[in-house]
């Protein structure tokens, strides 16, 4: 998607602080970090949102939680917790549609949450 932020940013187009990269998905820091570690992981392949997903792309869907998984583990928040959140369209406050999973980490979090 030419217009893509995520899409600019997975090309290189936009600068980025990239901690992770493989050959299914890149997760990078988030540029307004909602707790000290706010991660956002991208699949490399453009899908808009959930609703765009087919069965196909589970395997790619579940690549990006054990990737979420491993990073937490590697910034020491897997035994205390971390928060994982995927948005679906505006009203749930998807502003980049490009799919992605937020990996949050570091402080306590609410419940219910927003």
């Amino acid at each position: 998607m030419p217009d893509c932020l995520f899409c600019k940013i997975r090309d290189g187009q936009i600068p980025a602080k990239v901690v992770h990269r493989d050959d299914a998905c890149l997760a990078f820091e988030d540029i307004k970090p909602q707790a000290p570690t706010h991660l956002l992981l991208i699949p490399l392949r453009h899908v808009a949102t959930v609703n765009d997903l087919t069965v196909e792309e589970r395997e790619m869907v579940g690549h990006l939680f054990v990737t979420a998984a491993k990073l937490a583990k590697e910034r020491g928040h897997a035994d205390n917790g971390y928060r994982l959140v995927m948005n679906c369209n505006r009203d749930a406050g998807q502003t980049v549609f490009h799919l992605h999973l937020h990996l949050l980490g570091g402080r306590p979090f609410d419940w219910p949450p927003g």
